[in-house]
């Protein structure tokens, strides 16, 4: 809330006086000379006439300016832009046409990608298999295995290791 005291404010002259009637104050006249640009006589609704800012008009220089030619560099792009968007219709008309193609290749890679991990796999398995069976050492051929046996002894924890191995 504001504690401020409102104040009372009386005017030094008589305008509450019914009476009273100031003189008429002198307008002092302008000549249409001395009229400033952008300043001119206008007419209010209530019939008064008097001074007020217009609008500048335009004039037919400003109309002849705004008619130049077209850049070149705006023709040049006018003229790309069709070109540049019937190439990307005919790119996804070519795509629509090539799905299929596209689609059978992918599962070609995918088949080629499995016979490669497939072949990783299975050649030294191949390879081991065919080096066991020319040797004719592998098991279940009626060749002999041989047994390697190693025997380590050592006394104290920091004594001399001695160890024989035998073949079998």
């Amino acid at each position: 809330m504001h504690s401020e005291t409102p104040y009372e404010i009386t005017p030094t002259t008589r305008y509450g006086d019914p009476y009273y009637r100031p003189t008429a104050v002198r307008q002092p006249v302008i000549l249409p000379a001395d009229v400033p640009p952008g300043i001119d006589w206008v007419t209010l609704p209530n019939g008064v006439r008097t001074l007020a800012y217009t609008h500048p008009t335009q004039t037919p220089t400003a109309l002849a300016a705004a008619s130049q030619p077209i850049p070149a560099w705006a023709k040049t792009t006018a003229l790309l832009a069709p070109t540049v968007g019937g190439g990307i219709a005919a790119a996804g008309i070519g795509l629509s046409y090539a799905a299929p193609g596209l689609i059978a290749m992918s599962h070609a890679l995918w088949s080629a990608a499995a016979l490669v991990v497939a072949a990783v796999i299975a050649v030294p398995v191949l390879l081991r298999t065919a080096r066991r069976a020319a040797s004719g050492t592998g098991q279940g051929h009626g060749g002999a295995t041989t047994q390697i046996t190693q025997n380590i002894t050592a006394t104290g924890l920091f004594g001399r290791a001695n160890g024989t191995i035998n073949h079998r």
